[in-house]
């Protein structure tokens, strides 16, 4: 399309959205010229650089931080694959070019495992990477949990091996994962006994023995008190997994709060509640891992090895085969919705908003609500967004109508629409701020708000440098 011609009105205010700089850039040689981008190298060893040749490209399968996931068919076998297609417009920094890069390279470096996706080839041309990985249609974690007729602490322990083998397969070879959540496994196909795959390792990052990370990555949830403390290692893999573990045994995070802050200060406190049901119809041993998974402390947390030799996981066959409760299946079920709804709530508020207009939302609201009840219709908004110069698709307005209408009454009060329901204003200008591109949220999110988070934590005295051996 190319912006060098303008109309007037919207489309001019459009142009200029495009053309804001990130403030979280770093220059990448200078992103100036139209030419620049078809310039930049990305991997280091492409199988080749013209994908078309050897694979046809499918159908969407999904949408991550980056690109867009294909359904990929070899010409020549008629084996399907998934390929992950990264617009290279969207490497706009350093930093984001080096996470792909080392990303294929941590992919090439892991030795061939039931429970990690494989990768199969790379190509590079002037406008995208493409990586042709193992393709897992058996869907999500959750998804399969809340499928199941019968769910039990059986069924959690064998999930619950699979992770921490992953986790200690990249250990002994040098890798910490940094972003271990339930979203970053899938099932390799719908069978029953489909294997569970590690399919994501766009945060992941090499390590030697002794070394200390500072950079704040990964997701709120499943962060390690020491990343906020931002002197940590491999143990921080330890701790993720064990926060899926209290998630997979009763459905609900250990450490939630209504705020980013929060969140952090009870990551912090690291207080984790066996109370509520059904903690205690839980084994003990099972109680007994938490527990020392979620160790606040990375010297004593177990390894990864010794979670695998724990009594719990080393008779997960034997682990109490009763039902942990409609409860849980449906917490975990709100839970993975919720996830779900979030992201595509901030994708359409990203597409469609700029960050001035988030700024001016208590105005935009007043102008929408016509008949001055306090509350909007999906028709308001709808008409209100035109007026906007908004033409939002009818499934978009539907997304954000779910994400915000709290009590479920089909319509929006003035909370629900500033607030964006479930998601946070920090969350939505963080979101624009990280270039008011979606698929960027995660990283930028995390690697921005909790920087800034941790700086607060740490001179309000609720968190406090580490230094032990550095």
């Amino acid at each position: 399309m190319g912006n060098c011609c303008a109309t007037p009105g919207f489309s001019e205010e459009k142009k200029k959205k495009k053309n804001r700089p990130n403030p979280f850039s770093i220059d990448y040689g200078g992103n100036h010229g139209s030419g620049v981008t078809d310039k930049l190298v990305v991997l280091k060893n492409p199988t080749g650089h013209n994908i078309s040749e050897r694979y046809d490209l499918g159908r969407e399968l999904g949408r991550g931080e980056f690109g867009i996931t294909y359904l990929c068919t070899e010409l020549e076998t008629g084996e399907k694959y998934a390929c992950k297609s990264i617009s290279k417009k969207k490497l706009r920094t350093a930093v984001d070019v080096e996470d792909v890069r080392r990303e294929v390279e941590i992919m090439k470096h892991m030795p061939k495992h039931p429970n990690i996706v494989s990768l199969k080839d790379t190509y590079e041309d002037d406008t995208a990477v493409n990586i042709v990985m193992e393709l897992c249609e058996g869907g999500e974690l959750f998804d399969r949990i809340v499928a199941r007729g019968h769910y039990t602490e059986r069924a959690a322990a064998a999930v619950m091996k699979t992770i921490v083998e992953v986790v200690q397969m990249c250990h002994q070879h040098g890798v910490i994962h940094r972003d271990l959540k339930p979203e970053n496994f899938l099932f390799s196909n719908k069978k029953e006994t489909a294997p569970l795959k590690a399919i994501d390792f766009g945060l992941s990052v090499f390590y030697k023995h002794g070394e200390q990370f500072n950079e704040i990555v990964g997701s709120p949830y499943y962060m390690a008190p020491e990343v906020l403390r931002r002197n940590y290692g491999p143990e921080v893999d330890v701790w993720s997994a064990g926060v899926i573990l209290y998630i997979l045994l009763c459905g609900v995070p250990p450490f939630w709060a209504e705020t980013e802050q929060g969140v952090a200060q009870a990551i912090i406190k690291s207080v984790v509640d066996f109370r509520r049901d059904p903690w205690p119809k839980v084994s003990d041993n099972a109680k007994d891992l938490v527990k020392k998974m979620l160790d606040p402390d990375p010297s004593r947390r177990l390894t990864a090895q010794q979670v695998l030799e724990h009594p719990w996981l080393q008779n997960a066959k034997k682990a109490p085969n009763v039902s942990l409760g409609e409860t849980v299946k449906s917490r975990l079920k709100q839970f993975s919705m919720m996830n779900k709804l979030k992201k595509k709530a901030l994708r359409v508020v990203a597409e469609h908003l700029s960050l001035e207009e988030v700024a001016g939302i208590k105005e935009a609201f007043e102008m929408m609500d016509s008949g001055k009840k306090g509350k909007i219709h999906l028709e308001d908004l709808r008409v209100g967004l035109q007026n906007l110069g908004h033409q939002i698709p009818d499934d978009d307005l539907q997304i954000l109508m779910e994400a915000a209408d709290v009590d479920g009454d089909g319509t929006l009060n003035y909370a629900e629409f500033v607030a964006d329901g479930r998601i946070s204003y920090e969350e939505f200008a963080a979101m624009m701020k990280a270039g008011t591109d979606w698929r960027k949220a995660s990283r930028q999110y995390s690697r921005e708000r909790f920087n800034s988070l941790s700086l607060k934590l740490m001179r309000d005295g609720s968190v406090h440098f580490a230094n032990e051996g550095r």
